[in-house]
């Protein structure tokens, strides 16, 4: 009778199973199916009633499901209750409760016991263990280390997953109802099982109890004024590791110690482990005293850590049945910290901490280096376990070509808004826009990392300067932030006294050394060097970091400004030397693995970072090489002789350059006899503007070897402002300058900044100039093109711009009409010209070039003083 009984509950049919989990919500609809094919006459026109077939549609609350084709009704029905078992997600199963007792017996059972499982070490190891504590297992690791009784668990009692004491507590009620012997030590919240294992198992795993194994760990205290603490961990094969740590941290044994999830990358086996409460009866109110809390050990983690705690890498894989385990040191910790915001992350892509920045802007997959924009963003909400960023395109086909703009949505874990971007700047690439629209929302993250306390206006001040629209609520973003100023406070900060005391200037004096090739780097340019970083204190040299070969785009702020500047006064295969202010102890930390020797060295006051570099090769940007393919002298040199036979001509002796970036027009014109006494660069890139004066810095420092320019020039200014606000000093200069600026801007501020430089600034003559777009042509097909741009070669538009910057790129008659139309309303007359190419040949000339001239004379205004404009540089002949 057993095994009929036994028969029969086998073959219970899937109707019924359907029927005892929805009961009347299970709906089955027959449909009547006419089969014609076989009439007997196939060639019969006329149609004949075949044999009557069904079709049966289950419709469940979760989903609905049709059946085969059967000629009778109730297999119809059994086909798709059939079907909807195989369908759901969660068939019929024992309640989680039950699952959890079976879990538990399986983990305790002879076959677990042999097989390679992050658990099965501990169970191995646990019978290392000495006197009473021999085969216990802490109940701790057992939800840490496999993941079906974690979900169980969960399922039992969703609010588990942020208290892991009722998850400790679950488990121990679950193991009083194995039926296989497992003892329960309330004492020490551990399990074992009761019965040894067979010799056979035993002998299963070849284990050399013999070998001696130490770990290298981190000690992190909770009062962060103290330093983290090496310590080394005795974790040979006749030890439990857990016991190792529970024995550092003043704990009773292993069941006390506290496990976080895994840091860093979820492969990895790096946790932090602390003391735990003395009774799984614990109440978490009752001990979170906020005066024990671990500031740093919770920020990395992202739980609540009480007291002091230990970083370790170690644990059992399932690759294997020995124990995995890696060295911690300082650097380890340090760089786990940097891989908690955005610049750190990037910097840590790039194996350059303390010589790759940010880049604060997007320009090409095939200039960029290191993680993408995208990429970084991702990381960062993974790190603070946010969900993925949410990215919607908006595509706009109205224009000539398909376009596309890139909102981005970042949520918390509770889908409460933190970020909402949406850019009003369109690219014809898909990519392009998600990767910009990251890159400025990473740069709002680094202003919020290094400003955690200013108010919501000033963190959307920059993003919006440069066009970008967004909402952030920075009161969503998780506690585990705002743990940051508080770690950081102790981490990051220098002794004032310190910076101040290095011996770099605000212009660093760096040394060139090697013969000239005359080969060198401008903006846009991939540069390639090698160069190390040194702590350098009384003699005494302690190097921080070396790469031998390190690819950044030179003037996008890759790397640090020092460096940038150095580089681009280098030929290729020169050397240099120079220093750089000291950066952060977190970045001089995390690049060095020996914090007593730095710490020694930064002690005193003399201490300084130094660099020595050597350009290996220059890459130039596809602009430049389509220009030198056809040109010589390079446009840039030519637009540079254009603007200096003006200043010939009209006897000018005070020029203004509008955007002037860099510095490159300014640092030409001194090579050549002018009578210009007085320059000024205005532009809304203070890192360029640095560049600029650093250049120009030790141009004239020397002029006693420059007699070009020694005997005119009497003061060189470079001011921080957008040249579509008006500044009372640029007013009535004699010629202004504004080359290859304007197709940086949007179309509407480039109409505002003619209106503002004609009716506002009144130059005598300005000259502006601007990519021909018709002449784009000739240059794209005169060199070869990268993979990047062959992946547009079958698009609708002729030619790409010439720049990814360039925001458009003007027709003759387009930039003809543009600013005949200025001169036409401000009272100025203008010609055209242009230089690549020549007057009356199409497709006309490759840089096109208009020259404004005033037409009146400017009325008395007397004493002007409207300064919106901060100075960054101010150099005065010393003749003066």
């Amino acid at each position: 009778m057993a095994g009929e009984g036994s028969s029969k509950k086998e073959t219970v049919n899937p109707k019924a199973i359907i029927h005892q989990r929805f009961g009347d919500k299970a709906r089955y609809n027959i449909e009547e199916v006419q089969d014609n094919s076989s009439n007997g006459c196939p060639g019969l026109v006329i149609p004949q009633k075949g044999p009557c077939l069904y079709r049966c549609n289950l419709e469940l609350p979760e989903f609905s499901i049709v059946s085969d084709v059967f000629k009778r009704k109730k297999d119809a029905m059994q086909s798709a209750a059939e079907k909807a078992l195989e369908k759901l997600s969660d068939p019929p199963v024992e309640d989680a409760s039950d699952q959890l007792v079976s879990r538990l017996s399986y983990l305790f059972s002879n076959e677990f016991y042999s097989i390679c499982h992050p658990l099965s070490g501990h169970i191995r190891a646990a019978l290392q263990r000495a006197g009473s504590l021999n085969g216990f297992v802490p109940i701790s690791v057992m939800p840490i280390f496999d993941s079906k009784i974690s979900n169980l668990c969960k399922s039992i009692k969703p609010e588990t997953d942020s208290k892991p004491l009722e998850v400790m507590s679950i488990i121990r009620d679950a193991s009083t109802r194995l039926s296989e012997p497992v003892l329960v030590s309330n004492e020490f919240m551990s399990l074992k099982r009761t019965t040894p294992y067979p010799l056979e198992v035993l002998e299963s795993i070849e284990v050399d109890f013999d070998q001696k194994t130490y770990v290298k760990v981190l000690r992190i205290p909770y009062l962060v004024e103290k330093v983290v603490e090496p310590l080394t961990l005795d974790v040979s094969a006749n030890t439990y590791y857990m016991d190792a740590i529970a024995r550092e941290l003043g704990a009773a044994d292993a069941s006390m110690v506290s496990l976080s999830r895994c840091i860093g990358k979820s492969s990895s086996e790096t946790r932090l482990y602390s003391h735990a409460p003395n009774s799984y009866k614990w109440n978490k109110e009752d001990f979170e005293d906020k005066s024990y809390l671990n500031a740093r050990a919770s920020y990395l983690s992202g739980q609540d850590v009480y007291g002091d705690a230990i970083l370790a890498t170690i644990g059992y894989l399932w690759k294997s049945c020995d124990l995995f385990f890696e060295d911690v040191s300082p650097r380890t910790y340090y760089r786990l910290l940097m891989n908690k915001v955005p610049t750190g992350i990037y910097k840590l892509s790039r194996e350059a901490v303390l010589a790759a920045e940010l880049p604060p802007k997007f320009g090409t997959r095939s200039n960029w280096r290191g993680l993408f924009p995208r990429d970084i963003l991702c990381t960062f909400c993974r790190q603070h376990r946010l969900p993925e960023p949410v990215f919607s395109l908006i595509v706009t086909k109205d224009a000539p070509e398909e376009t596309s703009r890139c909102e981005v949505k970042i949520f918390s874990k509770s889908q409460n808004l933190i970020l909402h971007c949406y850019p009003r700047e369109s690219f014809k690439k898909q990519s392009d826009a998600i990767q910009n629209a990251c890159s400025r929302i990473l740069s709002l993250l680094n202003d919020y990392f290094k400003k955690l306390n200013m108010p919501r206006e000033g963190l959307t001040l920059t993003p919006c300067r440069n066009g970008l629209d967004l909402d952030f609520y920075p009161e969503h973003i998780s506690k585990e932030l705002n743990l940051f100023s508080l770690v950081c406070k102790n981490i990051l900060a220098i002794d004032d006294d310190t910076k101040q005391s290095n011996g770099v200037d605000d212009v660093p004096s760096y040394n060139i050394q090697g013969p000239d090739s005359e080969v060198f780097a401008s903006n846009g340019c991939i540069v390639c060097v090698c160069y190390s970083a040194f702590l350098v204190n009384e003699g005494e040299k302690e190097l921080l970091e070396k790469n031998d070969e390190f690819e950044f785009e030179l003037g996008t702020e890759a790397v640090i400004p020092e460096l940038e500047v150095v580089v681009g006064q280098m030929a290729v295969g020169q050397s240099a030397r120079f220093k750089a202010k000291l950066p952060s102890l977190e970045l001089i930390f995390a690049a060095n693995g020996d914090p007593a020797r730095v710490s020694s060295l930064l002690s005193s006051r003399g201490c300084s970072l130094e660099y020595s570099t050597t350009l290996l090769r220059v890459t130039e940007p596809l602009e430049d090489r389509m220009e030198k393919a056809l040109f010589s002298p390079s446009l840039s040199k030519q637009r540079v002789n254009y603007a200096v036979q003006h200043i010939k001509e009209s006897g000018a002796t005070f020029l203004v350059d509008f955007g002037c970036g860099s510095g490159s027009l300014l640092d030409s014109l001194l090579d050549y006899p002018t009578s210009l006494e007085r320059i000024i660069g205005v532009d809304i890139s203070v890192k360029a503007l640095a560049r600029a004066a650093k250049t120009l810095h030790s141009k004239l420092s020397t002029n006693s070897t420059n007699p070009v320019q020694s005997s005119r020039l009497k003061s060189a200014l470079l001011l921080d402002g957008s040249i579509t606000t008006f500044d009372s000093r640029l007013y009535d200069c004699d010629i202004g300058t504004c080359l290859e600026v304007i197709e940086h801007m949007p179309e509407d501020q480039a109409t505002q900044f003619g209106n503002v430089v004609l009716s506002s600034f009144c130059p005598k003559i300005l000259i502006v100039s601007t990519p021909n777009y018709e002449y784009n042509v000739i240059l794209q097909k005169s060199t070869t093109q990268t993979q990047e741009d062959d992946e547009d070669k079958n698009s609708a538009k002729p030619c790409k711009f010439r720049n990814f910057d360039h925001k458009f790129e003007w027709t003759r008659e387009q930039f003809q009409v543009w600013a005949s139309d200025l001169a036409g309303k401000h009272n100025y007359s203008v010609g055209f010209s242009g230089v690549g190419g020549a007057e009356g040949v199409e497709p006309g000339f490759a840089s096109q070039i208009a020259v404004f001239k005033r037409g009146f004379e400017l009325a008395d205004c007397g004493d002007l003083a409207v300064v919106p404009y901060d100075v960054v540089w101010d150099w005065r002949s010393t003749d003066e």
